[in-house]
């Protein structure tokens, strides 16, 4: 069956296959997970794609503020760590044909305590804070696990 190239989207109307992770924790080592809206029962720290023209920072600011309403200022932590992944097929039409893994950057926020959060309830439907311990086995993702994980071997190495 051939395709009608005009029926498919430009590489604009495609998501980048490229995302920021971003782990909120405080200096007393507990991390804030969010429970997403759907699928129930998937917990995660702040996420999203970055827009095409969009460096990995701004990604990060932008979903930081749009997920949990905090401003990083100057305090939001480059890791200058990225992992990829393969794109799960019920996410696959949202890429181009040819994106097959997703690369994500990892950052970092840590507060002096726990803050008020505001969640985007069109996108999470409830949030914790939680030893890092317990983040670990809440959270959903594998790299969301592994950033936790590696953020506290360096938090209690201190």
């Amino acid at each position: 069956m051939e395709t009608d190239a005009a029926a498919l989207p430009a590489d604009g109307d495609y998501k980048r296959p490229e995302s920021v992770l971003v782990m909120i924790c405080t200096r007393a080592g507990e991390v804030l997970l969010m429970e997403r809206t759907r699928p129930h029962g998937f917990w995660q720290s702040v996420t999203g794609s970055l827009h095409w023209e969009e460096s990995a920072r701004a990604a990060a600011a932008r979903e930081l503020a749009e997920e949990t309403g905090l401003s990083a200022g100057n305090k939001l932590v480059d890791l200058r760590r990225t992992v990829s992944f393969p794109i799960v097929p019920p996410w696959r039409t949202r890429y181009a044909p040819s994106a097959h893994t997703n690369r994500e950057h990892w950052f970092a926020l840590e507060l002096p305590a726990r803050r008020s959060i505001r969640l985007n309830p069109a996108e999470h439907r409830q949030c914790r804070w939680l030893p890092a311990a317990q983040a670990v086995r809440r959270a959903t993702s594998w790299t969301n696990r592994r950033l936790i994980r590696e953020w506290m071997v360096r938090h209690l190495a201190g």
